[in-house]
């Protein structure tokens, strides 16, 4: 089902409430002292049943100049407005600045209401008009149709009741499969029951028992009760408006602006970068003449406002009419999406000055005048889906993304990820690997990146190890991957592998093309430490006596040593002993033959077996404990059934 929000505009005084009240039979003015003064000063709410029977919700803003941020906070999320000006005064400041404030906030339906019609002539309502076509003019209310009522004699209000139905019958539908978002605009208790929210759910659901987050603060709460319009619902979804009664919060832990939303989507930011556009208010007494950079304003987005200061990337002032890309480094947290909509306000005097779009709700400080910068923010604001990713996955410090994530992560609907990434596949930009059931997605520049540098990394190796079998498998992860879970590595470790840029032995990265290779003297000395080990299986010489021998230090014997170790020629065991792989293997089924009669096994047993010393015997015992062919208990081994 759709879900409509109808919201007023216009300034104080011009007959919003009134109108509302006659169009729905509530009356939104709910404080003592909007009575009093006969003037909306908070944000009003009421149901609209439409002559279709669609059920509508009206948002009533306050018109006074003092307010405009009450005004702020209650047009996000609306889908067509009213525009009301009042038919004895036209077009007044007011008008204009919330003329303005809609433009800048996107809201492209709006009727043109003049009310107050009972009190004018009717050449004086042509004027009137005249008047607000040209004040409409340029702006998202250009051509909207202009409809003239009376509330007081009911003039005209059946004609606006009908153009409402009509108008809202062509509004989009929400998105209820994104995860839920609502700002909240309004807090307080209801006794018996606790603390109460409201606001236009913008994005996904709410249901009853839901847990749900509050930010920037991140507290959790969970969903006692949910009303719209008055009703008991199991279920709000996007374009209502919805009250939520919250369990596991008090109401001085909430205020105005922050956002309800579902755990763990959404984070708070105090940097953005975004696109401004700078509006004229020569109508003001105190006129803006330009914004310059590095100027202290107020930041609105949502129901949030807070103070900040711009910082212009291509100029030193942004004049009225002009538009450039921009950061915003904010004095508080706020929840914002690439996306969202903002208007700016001056500092002081207090205005309405621009506004434009979020761009990127999480930017470092950047360089200005920079023109890889501003095409950046360029791809970012009017690029395609596929530009998006591709930017994303260029700044991300990840080498893999999941795709199930994108949508989520880049704050895009999850059609825009599968469009841009079909796109990317079909120029042969990304590649897929499937993991754990899910499906990774890699830039091939990117990994085309790593590929180059991990060769670089292994030819270097091999230059200064040529005696190496390869780089440790962990400490290459920790090298050039050390971002990634083992589980991820292995995965990228298996598609280089099949593209022939790596090798991967005993837990070793090597070059394809990469063998041990040795000099004519280190041939020799291999050769020689061969024989002495087949001379002498079970007592070799140690690397010290074959190093006096040859008249050699001892790391050059090592290094030899080491090499047929890689070679799988030897076998290491402790206190820099080496045994052949022969030697090991007959050891180990001696110690099997011995463990089909025998319950256990002592070292002097061992070394008798093996017909050599302690010096010997404990080391390879030692190593048959390592690899679980053995276990140690007291003075004795037990056989553990493992080779």
């Amino acid at each position: 089902m759709k879900y409509i929000i109808v919201g007023t505009a216009g300034h104080v005084d011009h007959g919003k409430t009134t109108l509302i009240q006659n169009l729905t039979g509530i009356d939104t003015d709910r404080l003592r002292e909007e009575k009093e003064r006969g003037i909306s000063i908070e944000l009003g709410f009421a149901p609209f049943v439409l002559p279709s029977g669609r059920l509508a919700g009206v948002v009533d803003v306050p018109g006074h100049e003092r307010f405009i941020k009450h005004m702020v906070a209650g047009v996000g999320g609306i889908d067509l407005v009213l525009l009301i000006i009042a038919a004895n005064e036209g077009v007044m400041p007011q008008t204009l600045e919330h003329l303005h404030i809609l433009d800048l906030l996107g809201v492209e339906k709006g009727i043109i209401v003049i009310t107050k019609a009972d009190l004018v002539e009717e050449e004086w309502l042509s004027l009137v008009e005249e008047d607000v076509e040209e004040a409409v003019r340029g702006t998202v209310l250009n051509g909207s149709p202009i409809k003239t009522v009376s509330a007081y004699t009911g003039e005209g209000m059946d004609e606006l009741k009908k153009t409402i139905d009509l108008m809202t019958a062509e509004v989009a539908g929400k998105d209820t499969s994104a995860y839920s978002r609502l700002p909240i605009d309004r807090v307080f208790t209801i006794k018996g029951s606790g603390t109460v929210v409201t606001g236009t759910l913008i994005a996904g659901k709410v249901q009853n028992k839901d847990i749900v987050e509050i930010l920037p603060d991140k507290k959790k709460a969970r969903v006692r009760q949910i009303q719209v319009h008055g009703k008991k619902v199991e279920e709000a979804q996007a374009g209502q408006r919805v009250a939520i009664n919250l369990a596991g919060i008090e109401t001085d832990e909430i205020a105005r602006g922050d956002v309800l939303s579902a755990p763990n989507f959404m984070e708070p930011t105090q940097a953005l970068d975004g696109k401004v556009r700078l509006v004229d208010v020569s109508y003001k007494k105190e006129q803006l003449k330009a914004l310059q950079n590095r100027a202290r304003i107020r930041f609105h987005t949502g129901t949030t406002e807070t103070l900040g200061r711009v910082i212009l990337l291509d100029r030193e002032l942004l004049n009225p009419g002009e538009t450039a890309f921009a950061q915003f480094f904010l004095e508080e947290p706020i929840v914002a999406a690439r996306g969202d909509l903002f208007v700016l306000r001056s500092y002081s005097p207090v205005t309405t000055i621009g506004g434009g779009k979020i761009i990127e709700p999480f930017t470092k400080k950047r360089k200005r005048f920079k023109e890889d910068v501003l095409n950046e923010l360029k791809v970012k604001d009017q690029g395609k889906s596929s530009e998006l990713i591709e930017q994303f996955f260029l700044e991300s410090e990840s080498l893999i993304h999941y795709y199930g994530d994108l949508a989520e992560v880049m704050g895009i609907t999850e059609k825009e990820v599968e469009e841009g990434i079909k796109a990317l596949e079909k120029e042969g930009k990304i590649i897929y690997l499937d993991f754990d059931k899910q499906k990774i997605v890699l830039l091939r520049e990117i990994l085309d990146k790593h590929c180059r540098r991990s060769v670089d990394i292994l030819t270097s190796f091999h230059r200064q190890h040529p005696l190496k079998a390869g780089l440790p498998q962990e400490e290459f992860r920790m090298r050039l991957f050390r971002n990634l879970s083992p589980k991820e590595f292995s995965e990228i470790m298996e598609y280089m592998e099949k593209e022939k840029i790596i090798r991967v032995e005993n837990q070793k990265i090597k070059l394809p093309e990469f063998n041990i290779t040795m000099s004519a003297q280190q041939k020799k000395l291999q050769k020689h430490i061969i024989q002495e080990h087949d001379r002498n299986p079970f007592s070799p010489p140690l690397v010290q006596g074959i190093a006096e021998q040859k008249n050699l230090s001892e790391s050059e014997v090592k290094e030899v040593c080491e090499a047929l170790v890689e070679m799988g020629a030897l076998v290491k065991a402790a206190d820099g002993h080496y045994f052949s792989k022969e030697a090991v293997k007959k050891a180990q089924k001696k110690i099997e033959e011995h463990f089909e009669n025998n319950p256990s096994l002592t070292l002097a047993e061992f070394r008798d077996m093996l017909k050599t010393s302690r010096k010997y015997a404990l080391p390879l015992l030692g190593y048959f404990d390592e690899q679980n062919v053995t276990k140690r208990i007291g003075d004795k081994r037990v056989f553990t059934g493992k080779k």
